[in-house]
C-alpha cells in the first residue's frame, strides 16, 4: 500500500487574487481512509485532483512514500480515481468496463479476466456482467465505477464526492459497501465530500478544510467532543452546534443577562472577555420557567426515536437561533417556551476575535 505526504502543497489559478490551496501540509497513513470534508470552494477537490495529477501544484510536493509524484503525469502515479459523475462507457457492457483499464495497460488476458470476475464479485455485480451501463440502476453504476477504480489494484484510491448522484436511501447503502470495501482491501483512500455526516460515518480520520486550508484533522470522534475552532464547531455535527456570543466573567459567561457557568476549563490570561460558548443540542437540558435561557419554538423535528426543537432565544434584544433535543416526542410545540441550562462540562468556549478553542 501507500502513505501519501503533502509538504506545503499550493496551488494557484491564473487571474485569481489569492491561492485556491495556499499550501497544505498533510500526511496520510498507509491503508487510511481519509475524508477531506468542507463547504464548496474550500479546496478540498482541487487537493485531491493535485493528489491525483489533475491539477499543477505550483509551490511544495507530494510524496506517495517516499517517490516524489509531483510533477508525474496521473498515469505513473498508480492512483486510480472516482469521479462525481460515474463516466462509463455507455457501449461497454459492464464487463468491458471493468475490463478496460486493464487493457490500457496490456495485462495478459487470463489475469484480466481472473480480475474483472473477483472484482465483480466483490461488488455484487456478477450477474450483471454482461449489461450496459442504461441498463443499470444510478447505484449499480456507482459500483461499476467503483470496480473500475479496485481492479487496477492500485497503490491509492481517489473519490470525489462519488455519492452525489445517488438519492438518500441508496447514499446510505453505498457509503456503507464503500467503507467496509476499503477495510477490506485495506487501500490507502482519500475521499472528498461536502456531507459532514458522510464524513463521520466513513473516515478513519477526517479533515476539514476552509478557504483552501485545513482547520483540524481528527478522529471523527475528537472533531466533534473537541472541535479546534468556531469553523469546525459549527460545520461538523447535525444538527449544528447552538454558537452564543457572551462576555466571560469569574468561573461563567454572561449570556444576556444569563449566568452560564464554565468551571475551571479556561486558563487565566484570556486575551479578550469577548467569547462564544458552544453547545451540542444534547447539551441542553430543560428547568422550570424563570431558570436559564428561555427560548420561544419555532419548529419541532419528529425523528421517531428523538425530537429536536428549534426555537429563538431574545437575549439582550438581539435574537439566537438554537436547537435543542428533547428527551422524548411530543415534549414541545410550536410557540412553547422552554427554559434551557448548561452544565460546565457540556460547554465549549472560543475566543470570537480569533475563532480558536479556548481550554
Amino acid at each position: 500500500m501507500a502513505r501519501i505526504t503533502f509538504e506545503g502543497a499550493q496551488r494557484w489559478y491564473d487571474g485569481a487574487d489569492a491561492a485556491a490551496v495556499p499550501g497544505i501540509d498533510l500526511t496520510v497513513a498507509d491503508g487510511e481512509f481519509l475524508v477531506l470534508v468542507g463547504p464548496s470552494g474550500c479546496g478540498k477537490t482541487t487537493t485531491l485532483r493535485m493528489l491525483a495529477g489533475l491539477e499543477e501544484v505550483d509551490a511544495g510536493r507530494i510524496l506517495i512514500d517516499d517517490r516524489d509524484v509531483t510533477r508525474l503525469p496521473p498515469k505513473d502515479r498508480d492512483i486510480a480515481m472516482v469521479f462525481q459523475s460515474y463516466a462509463l462507457y455507455p457501449h461497454k457492457t459492464v464487463r468491458g468496463n471493468l475490463d478496460f483499464p486493464l487493457r490500457m495497460t496490456k495485462v495478459p488476458a487470463e489475469e484480466r479476466n481472473r480480475r474483472v470476475e473477483e472484482t465483480a464479485a466483490l461488488l455484487g455485480l456478477t450477474d450483471l456482467l454482461e449489461r450496459k451501463p442504461r441498463a443499470l440502476s444510478g447505484g449499480q453504476r456507482q459500483r461499476v465505477a467503483m470496480g473500475r477504480a479496485i481492479v487496477r489494484q492500485p497503490q491509492v484510491f481517489c473519490m470525489d464526492e462519488p455519492l452525489s448522484n445517488l438519492d438518500a436511501k441508496m447514499r446510505v447503502q453505498t457509503r456503507s459497501d464503500i467503507a467496509r470495501l476499503q477495510r477490506e482491501l485495506g487501500v490507502t483512500t482519500v475521499y472528498v465530500t461536502h456531507d459532514q455526516v458522510e464524513a463521520m460515518t466513513m473516515g478513519d480520520r477526517v479533515a476539514v478544510m476552509n478557504d483552501g486550508e485545513l482547520q483540524q484533522v481528527d478522529t471523527p470522534l475528537a472533531l466533534y467532543d473537541r472541535p479546534a475552532n468556531l469553523f469546525v464547531a459549527g460545520f461538523i455535527g447535525s444538527p449544528r452546534m447552538n454558537l452564543v456570543p457572551g462576555r466571560l466573567t469569574e468561573g461563567a459567561v454572561m449570556v444576556g443577562g444569563h449566568r452560564v457557568p464554565i468551571g475551571a476549563q479556561v486558563a487565566a490570561g484570556t486575551p479578550s472577555p469577548d467569547v462564544t460558548i458552544g453547545v451540542r443540542p444534547e447539551g441542553w437540558h430543560l428547568v422550570h420557567p424563570g431558570e436559564g435561557i428561555p427560548m420561544r419554538v419555532a419548529l419541532v423535528e419528529e425523528l421517531g426515536s428523538e425530537s429536536v426543537a428549534h426555537g429563538t432565544a431574545d437575549l439582550d434584544g438581539s435574537p439566537i437561533s438554537l436547537a435543542v433535543r428533547l428527551p422524548s416526542r411530543g415534549h414541545a410545540a410550536p410557540d412553547d417556551e422552554l427554559h434551557l441550562a448548561v452544565p460546565p462540562e457540556h460547554v465549549h468556549l472560543f475566543d470570537t476575535s480569533t475563532g480558536r478553542r479556548l481550554g
